[in-house]
């Protein structure tokens, strides 16, 4: 099942055949260490998380979304936000 919340798209465990017909596996990799920055999207950015958790915090907002380990997230392009790994990331992801 998929949300949306602050321009943030969330898919919770989206299915192998989904997956597979994005070619998620052939996108690139970036794995980040605990940290906490400022990040702004140039691109549409599709991403799916093979493990970690995130708290996205959108500049303007005082409201935040948890991602995970199992979560395909598309981020709009032009989203300023801070990036609060708390658990080591490892993901693919795919800019358009």
């Amino acid at each position: 099942m998929a949300t949306e919340k602050m321009g943030i798209k969330i898919e919770t465990n989206p299915d192998e055949t989904k997956l597979t017909s994005l070619g998620v596996r052939s996108w690139p990799k970036w794995e980040g260490p605990p940290s906490t920055f400022p990040w702004t999207f140039t691109s549409n950015e599709t991403c799916y998380l093979l493990k970690g958790k995130v708290t996205v915090t959108p500049d303007g907002y005082n409201d935040f979304v948890e991602i995970g380990s199992g979560d395909l997230v598309v981020f709009p392009k032009g989203m300023k936000c801070t990036w609060e790994i708390s658990e080591a990331v490892d993901k693919h992801y795919n800019c358009e």
